[in-house]
């Protein structure tokens, strides 16, 4: 409405964006990248000249109008010193001063887990705003409203996602999934908002440990409904399923269970962002990429968990004497192939179901039990069903 454009997000400038912004000289206009200069006119007005100098997305662009005080800061990351500049009405300074201590801790995660923060030239920045908040690129817009939690409640109802500011850590997660990747379609909006929403649990992992992690993750499940496909049509401006934030995460972290290694899954988040640095890509450039760092080819994965709402579900039981594991796949897309990685004393145990074909794995006595079996489905994201041995082998 404000700003005629090219509203695609295929199609980025090059070499950022100039936004000059005129208000009354009793306000501050804030805007992505850093202030160039403020120029006073003899109206009682002045102008706010910023300037972006990497690539932007034009639904990042914003300007944010406000009785604004500046709280200054640095960080010393991967890129070099980072400025850090907070925007804040007055009366909420000292609320915002104690939300703010979050920064630098995510900055530590996601610098771990991504790789270098991609707008080092054009800094960071936290700008309050009257609604809940938003990823603009470098001008992260804040609304919620100084509390831990969404809006003071924990979205995974597990208790961990009180340990930290959603609003921070989701939107400002988005430098990297959404501003430096982007998806060249807004139906694949799930390689930003998936991604995004993984950050989460690997930032309870980062404050609280592994367990942490998991069960933010495991709870956050709730919220997924399965209602449509979360890859939309192409080319007619379609967005799929909400689930594109709870579900894709899950994904995410099934086949990081299924890696089962912690280094080459970090690697593969590192390697999408070095790959892609500030690039519209699709989904077959994510899976392609990710196919070089996994043991298994995520074709069937991605067609079940993104193209479909069906949960796949483990068939299984127990021999009588109680050391064979006889499983299979149902419910699945065919070649479903998501390995699944068994947590025992002993060692890790890792089976591969196949789609409605019965296989067995034996075991020493005492290494697989049912408990184990059930942690599979807080781990990936499946559903498991038990059968007696008799039923199945009646039929």
């Amino acid at each position: 409405m404000w700003w005629p454009c090219k509203d695609h997000q295929s199609d980025e400038p090059d070499s950022g964006v100039v936004i000059a912004v005129r208000v009354p000289d009793t306000l501050t206009n804030v805007s992505n990248g850093k202030l160039k200069k403020v120029i006073t006119h003899s109206d009682h007005t002045k102008t706010w000249v910023w300037e972006v100098k990497n690539p932007i997305n034009n639904y990042s662009v914003s300007m944010n109008i406000g009785k604004y005080v500046l709280i200054e800061d640095q960080y010393k990351g991967l890129g070099g010193p980072l400025t850090l500049n907070y925007y804040f009405l007055q009366d909420h300074k000292d609320s915002a001063l104690v939300q703010l201590k979050q920064i630098k801790p995510m900055l530590d995660c996601f610098e771990h887990w991504f790789g270098k923060y991609p707008f080092y030239q054009d800094g960071y920045k936290l700008v309050e705003v009257p609604y809940l908040g938003m990823e603009h690129q470098s001008n992260v817009t804040y609304g919620n409203r100084f509390k831990n939690g969404y809006l003071g409640k924990d979205i995974s109802t597990s208790g961990w996602g009180m340990h930290w500011d959603y609003i921070i850590i989701h939107e400002s997660a988005h430098e990297w999934f959404g501003n430096n990747i982007t998806a060249k379609d807004i139906a694949d909006m799930w390689i930003q908002e998936g991604f995004t929403t993984y950050s989460e649990t690997l930032f309870s992992e980062w404050l609280d440990g592994r367990i942490a992690g998991e069960e933010y993750n495991f709870g956050s499940r709730k919220r997924i409904k399965n209602d449509s496909p979360i890859i939309a049509d192409y080319n007619v401006n379609a967005s799929g399923s909400g689930d594109m934030y709870f579900k894709s995460a899950a994904m995410i972290h099934s086949i990081r269970m299924a890696m089962n290694n912690d280094d080459q899954f970090r690697q593969m988040l590192l390697g999408l962002n070095k790959a892609f640095w500030h690039a519209t890509i699709t989904t077959s450039d994510v899976e392609r990429k990710m196919n070089s760092y996994t043991r298994f080819t995520l074709d069937k994965i991605f067609d079940q968990y993104l193209r479909k709402t069906t949960i796949p579900v483990l068939e299984y039981y127990f021999s009588v004497s109680g050391n064979k594991l006889v499983y299979r796949w149902t419910n699945a897309v065919d070649g479903f192939n998501l390995p699944l990685v068994i947590q025992t004393d002993m060692k890790p145990v890792t089976i591969v179901p196949k789609l409605n074909e019965w296989q067995e794995f034996t075991f020493p006595l005492g290494m697989i039990n049912a408990t184990q079996m059930q942690n599979l489905a807080k781990r990936f994201y499946i559903q498991l069903m038990e059968k007696k041995e008799l039923v199945i082998s009646s039929n």
